[in-house]
């Protein structure tokens, strides 16, 4: 026995404005009715849904849509819950007003961590949930007379239109197939289209042509989440390189400065972050030039390390050197002549480039000189 399904299923309100715009509060607070009774009507599909899909044969092919499905819905639960909290019944000033519509139009994994799957914003993820629910009811064969032919072909070219937007912002190098899916969309479209206008019975057509620009709508609206993620990854390595080639630069000087002021001076390679090249765009390539960036930043770091700590090592003794003098003048008369001896050898052996080692035995001497005649 079957469900029947909704006569028409929930469609998300659309969202006002864009990231970190300004929008009127009452644009606002019309857009958190509408997403919250849309939050409500799409939690009892999914309920419905998931209902269905235990009884169906096909439930295995349908796990991981009604999966997904809850996952956005609970993401998009979440943010509209966070967007109430930030209303403030309406008192905001033009930034607050600004800040709710970031959290609109920001991703809404940016509160999931990085390795979360929903790098979309809330109207990217609203559509996706829209476009799986559509295809579920389709799958189980729940929407069979619930909604009028002429209703569905337009849904159909409402569909196709935002597929025609998706595959406009795809880089031209990569469009080619997604422009073939979209050219062969259209024409089924237009083929339906006409055969409705002409009275006939396109009911064998429609079902599967819901089924595949669904399919493709949702595919694309994760691709393209998939390249605003590679983009920002791209962005913070970019920001990376330059911190590790400025870095780079001062490392150098230090290691310069080192060689110039003590011997033996500690030698270690200092790595040219510029020498991995451009950053590739292809996320499996980005994930690997990350690791060698990570690399290249922790050779920065250990050379940088030993050549300050090179450097501060000869401060460290020279201080010494000036408290162990300090102490000379509170020796015996007959001590004073050997401690002071020390003293001026250590003092020659001060000159750059300062043979540290040399100069560490003789303040450790003249230490432990003081420290037996007191």
């Amino acid at each position: 026995m079957s469900i029947p399904g909704p006569a028409a299923t929930v469609t998300a309100p659309p969202a006002p404005g864009s990231l970190g715009a300004d929008v009127p509060a009452d644009q606002l607070l019309a857009y958190l009715d509408a997403l919250g009774a849309w939050r409500d009507r799409r939690r009892a599909e999914l309920d419905e849904l998931d209902e269905a899909a235990l009884r169906s044969p096909d439930r295995a092919a349908l796990t991981n849509d009604i999966l997904l499905s809850m996952t956005l819905w609970k993401a998009v639960a979440d943010r509209h819950d966070l967007l109430v909290a930030a209303w403030d019944s309406g008192r905001m000033l033009p930034q607050d007003r600004m800040r709710l519509t970031t959290l609109v139009w920001g991703r809404l994994d940016q509160e999931a961590g990085e390795s979360s799957a929903l790098a979309v914003s809330l109207p990217e993820a609203c559509r996706l949930s829209d476009s799986l629910a559509a295809s579920l009811w389709r799958a189980l064969g729940l929407d069979g007379q619930t909604a009028g032919m002429e209703h569905r072909v337009r849904e159909l070219r409402a569909s196709v239109e935002r597929i025609r937007d998706l595959v406009a912002q795809i880089p031209a190098h990569r469009a080619g197939s997604a422009q073939e899916v979209l050219v062969g969309l259209d024409r089924r479209l237009v083929d339906v289209t006409e055969r409705l206008r002409r009275g006939a019975d396109v009911g064998g057509l429609v079902g599967p042509l819901e089924l595949a620009v669904a399919t493709t709508e949702r595919d694309l609206i994760v691709a393209a989440s998939e390249r605003t993620r590679t983009r920002d990854r791209l962005s913070g390595i970019g920001a990376t390189v330059a911190d590790l080639t400025a870095k780079g630069e001062a490392v150098r000087a230090l290691a310069a400065k080192t060689g110039a002021t003590i011997r033996p001076a500690p030698v270690l390679a200092v790595p040219d972050v510029t020498a991995l090249g451009e950053p590739p765009t292809e996320p499996a390539e980005l994930d690997a030039y990350a690791t060698r960036l990570e690399r290249v930043g922790r050779a920065l770091e250990v050379a940088r390390s030993t050549y300050a700590g090179a450097l501060e090592r000869r401060t460290d003794l020279l201080e010494e050197l000036v408290r162990a003098e300090a102490r000379i003048a509170d020796l015996p008369a007959e001590y004073r002549a050997d401690a002071e001896a020390l003293a001026r050898r250590a003092h020659e052996v001060e000159d750059s480039p300062t043979d540290t080692v040399h100069l560490g035995a003789l303040v450790a001497a003249l230490t432990a000189y003081l420290g037996t005649t007191r």
